[in-house]
């Protein structure tokens, strides 16, 4: 079963058992692959789905950052709620220190030592933690490795 069957399949559990926040939220999901597959003008890969995901848990994680800034509570809650779910259908995040393992082997393999190979080096780690790991937080580890 693919995930957007998946994903389908919980909008109509989340539809029988009226959980309208999951309900909102599913719709929310499959509103935004849907969008990709026009885009596309194809029907997507498990892989392209997730990216789907990675960009709407990208956007979870900006808009809480924000909502805390102004003190919203109610709605911090709501896209915590939202991010959980979201996270459900990847698969199982890297850890810091699984990333920098990776980042570690991947610069020994293309010999990257110095901030100007880091291009070559984010370029030669991303494909490995693809779906398991945030750019941002790959770039930061990769920054860190490299000494910037």
């Amino acid at each position: 079963m693919g995930v957007k069957d998946e994903i389908s399949g919980e909008l109509i559990r989340a539809i029988k058992n009226r959980d309208t926040a999951r309900t909102t939220a599913l719709r929310f999901l499959l509103s935004a692959i849907k969008n990709r597959e026009i885009e596309l003008r194809r029907g997507l890969f498990d892989e392209e789905v997730q990216q789907v995901v990675m960009s709407l848990v990208r956007q979870r994680r900006e808009s809480i950052e924000e909502f805390k800034k102004a003190g919203r509570d109610d709605l911090v809650e709501k896209e915590e709620k939202e991010l959980e779910l979201l996270l459900s259908f990847l698969p199982p995040q890297l850890s810091d220190e699984e990333i920098q393992r990776i980042v570690e082997e991947t610069a020994r393999e293309i010999e990257a030592k110095e901030m100007k190979d880091m291009g070559r080096l984010m370029k030669a780690v991303m494909p490995k933690v693809k779906g398991r790991a945030e750019g941002r937080k790959v770039n930061a580890i990769v920054k860190r490795y490299l000494g910037g």
